[in-house]
């Protein structure tokens, strides 16, 4: 599907930006991916890593702009949304300011999209959409309906929106990982409260969630990844073996765990080997064979959060993960 397209990333600088884009060039040889951001400075630098390399070409742009959005989705294909503003003590302080770029921000993606013509659109969430206790996670809540809701927009452009979900990725930008890492010399960590557990996903799983959400999506799906969970005490002897740890509580907005699948949602969650679909109850989708494929729905009492999970990952299996790519 992707091979010789041309597509476009917003906040393609970012973690999950600088793996998709090395992957997808890799896997699927594009004619063009854009990579679409505010940053100049970062746009230089990942320019860099790309240079001489005519399929990624760099646009200054920001998603609260939609003249600039529509101008960049000229000729493309598909659309990759992973702009946000994602720091949840961040969102806190800032709220008009996460606002205009987790909801107008999605809202113009969706308005360029449908009037660019555009044929599918994935867009990242996160697991604090799932029973949001921050703004964050009520943002990116908020996104995800619009995102499904766009589906009933297209009309007879036939643009589809879908989402993907996943919880912590390892070492990305911000992580608790890079965090503790930091702090290795200093020989004493900070735990918000040893009760806590995270998902555990690679980036290289993320991008691979979004190439699955791409190839089976018929408009409205919400993909979860399955992933394993670990404590964040386990999480922190794995990176920093003889470190002491000191608590100090969980953050303004902080979860104790992440949860992906509410029971809210279950009534209309379908199981797959590697993940789950959540489809939308507006029309009728629900209950789609076309959306459903060969899933098996869920109990009706069903939710997956990074404390019931039936997978944990060892510190061991950590340590490994962790010495494979240089850390």
């Amino acid at each position: 599907m992707l091979k010789n397209s041309s597509i476009l990333i917003t906040g393609g600088t970012g973690s999950f930006g600088h793996k998709f884009v090395q992957m997808t060039l890799e896997k699927y040889d594009p004619e063009r991916l854009v990579i679409y951001s505010r940053d100049e400075m970062k746009q230089w630098e990942m320019a860099k890593l790309y240079e001489g390399d005519e399929r990624v070409r760099f646009f200054i742009g920001d998603v609260r702009d939609k003249s600039r959005l529509v101008r960049a989705l000229s000729g493309i294909d598909y659309v990759v949304h992973a702009a946000a503003t994602k720091i949840v003590p961040t969102a806190e302080y800032n709220p008009f300011e996460c606002v205009k770029t987790n909801i107008n921000g999605a809202m113009n993606v969706i308005d360029a999209c449908l009037d660019k013509g555009i044929k599918s659109v994935v867009a990242l969430s996160t697991d604090k959409a799932s029973s949001p206790a921050n703004l964050y996670g009520a943002t990116k809540l908020t996104s995800d309906k619009l995102f499904i809701a766009g589906n009933s927009y297209a009309g007879k452009s036939e643009t589809k929106f879908s989402v993907v979900r996943y919880g912590n990725v390892m070492c990305s930008r911000g992580s608790v990982i890079p965090f503790f890492h930091s702090l290795k010399a200093e020989g004493r960590l900070p735990i918000t409260d040893d009760r806590m557990t995270r998902f555990m996903i690679s980036l290289e799983q993320g991008v691979g969630l979004v190439w699955q959400a791409f190839e089976d999506m018929v408009g409205g799906e919400i993909y979860v990844r399955k992933c394993p969970s670990m404590t964040i005490t386990d999480i922190a002897q794995a990176v920093c073996p003889n470190a002491e740890h000191y608590t100090i509580g969980i953050r303004p907005g902080e979860k104790l765990h992440e949860q992906m699948i509410g029971s809210e949602d279950a009534l209309h969650t379908f199981e797959y080997q590697d993940y789950f679909k959540i489809l939308p109850a507006i029309y009728g989708w629900c209950d789609d064979p076309k959306r459903i494929k060969d899933g098996v729905k869920v109990a009706e009492n069903f939710t997956y959060s990074s404390d019931n999970n039936d997978v944990w990952m060892s510190q061991d299996q950590l340590k490994k993960w962790l010495s494979e790519n240089g850390y």
